[in-house]
C-alpha cells in the first residue's frame, strides 16, 4: 500500500483521510500545534485508526513544505471565517447574544438596586 492510498485528494486545499470526512489538517493541528501524540489523537478522534494518524504524520514529514503551506492556508481561512462569523453571526447566535446582554443588564440593575437599598 502506498502512503497516498490513505488519502482522498478532493482538491488542492482539501485532503481527507480515505473513507472519512476528516481532513489532514485536523490531525496535524493536534500533532503540531497542540503537541499531542498519535495515540492521543486516535483516542480523541475515535472514528480514526492509529494507523491513519501515523500515515497522516508520515505524509506530513515526507511532504513538509507542501503540507506546511496547506496548513498555513487552512489556518488563514479558519481565522477569516471566525472573524466573519463574529461580525455576522447567524440569526440564532445573534438572538442568544442579545438575550445574554439583556440578562447581564438585568443583573447589573439588580446589583445597583441592592447597593442603593443597603445605604
Amino acid at each position: 500500500m502506498l502512503l497516498e492510498d490513505y488519502f482522498d485528494f478532493q482538491r488542492p486545499d482539501d485532503i481527507r483521510l480515505k473513507g472519512t470526512r476528516v481532513g489532514i489538517e485536523t490531525i496535524l493541528y493536534e500533532y503540531i500545534y497542540r503537541a499531542r501524540t498519535p495515540e492521543e489523537i486516535a483516542n480523541i478522534y475515535i472514528s480514526l485508526t492509529l494507523e491513519q494518524v501515523y500515515a497522516t504524520i508520515l505524509y506530513y514529514l515526507h511532504n513538509k513544505e507542501a503540507v506546511s503551506a496547506y496548513l498555513t492556508d487552512w489556518l488563514e481561512w479558519s481565522h477569516r471565517m471566525q472573524e466573519e462569523q463574529r461580525r455576522n453571526p447567524p440569526p440564532v447566535v445573534a438572538k442568544l447574544l442579545k438575550f445574554k446582554a439583556e440578562r447581564e443588564a438585568m443583573k447589573q440593575a439588580k446589583g445597583n438596586d441592592s447597593q442603593i437599598s443597603a445605604r
